[in-house]
């Protein structure tokens, strides 16, 4: 049973990663328009969060589905501070599956804030899972852990309010074909974020976007 679940959660993934292509572009400008949107004054991000943060990602459009197992499949980039700067934009994936959800056809803009310095080598690798390499809440609902200081701040948006779903078992993965489209070699996040890797042209608003909001 678990095997065919597994099998599910692939199929699915498969399907939203085919519909999306590789649009890093498109991609790199949603996502300034999804931080602009939640970090403004008086919606979800308070100010001090992002100037706490050590690393901020953003995946819009993160897409739940409506299968055997809810699944949920979204891309988006990765940024961490170096001597007070930003970094250039590292890719990555998002992935979630909860056994027994349904979710129903839906996207979700998602920022999420790092606040804790330490954990930056695990959020930079290969793979990260949350609630085993970290704890997570949702910053605009309820934590998943009841941790109220939880270090991994999630933020949703859909149509104006909060959605969530499980944040136990999702997991960020480096999506390599969107980091080899934006910098034409292959590189891992962890060099493009502590390598000093210049930040392409493509991407200088989306990191423009995070140092006005972090001032």
């Amino acid at each position: 049973m678990r095997r065919t679940h597994y099998l599910v959660f692939l199929t699915v993934a498969a399907g939203f990663t085919a519909a999306g292509a590789d649009d890093t572009a498109g991609r790199l400008e949603n996502a300034t328009v999804v931080f602009n949107t939640l970090a403004k004054s008086g919606h979800d991000i308070r100010r001090e969060q992002i100037t706490s943060a050590d690393c901020i990602a953003v995946i819009p459009g993160f897409k739940k589905g409506a299968a055997v197992v809810g699944v949920g499949y979204g891309r988006g980039f990765i940024s961490c501070r170096n001597d007070g700067n930003w970094s250039a934009p590292a890719a990555i994936t998002l992935e979630s599956g909860s056994l027994g959800v349904q979710f129903g056809g839906e996207e979700i803009d998602i920022v999420i804030l790092s606040l804790d310095r330490e954990r930056r080598l695990k959020l930079l690798a290969d793979r990260f899972a949350i609630g085993s390499d970290a704890s997570a809440a949702w910053g605009n609902g309820k934590s998943a852990h009841g941790d109220t200081n939880t270090k991994l701040l999630f933020f949703g948006r859909s149509k104006g309010t909060f959605v969530g779903f499980a944040l136990d078992g999702a997991t960020l993965k480096s999506d390599q074909s969107s980091d080899k489209a934006l910098y034409s070699k292959k590189l891992t996040n962890h060099a493009i974020v502590e390598g000093g890797v210049p930040t392409p042209s493509v991407a200088e608003p989306f990191i423009a976007t995070l140092a006005q909001a972090s001032k």
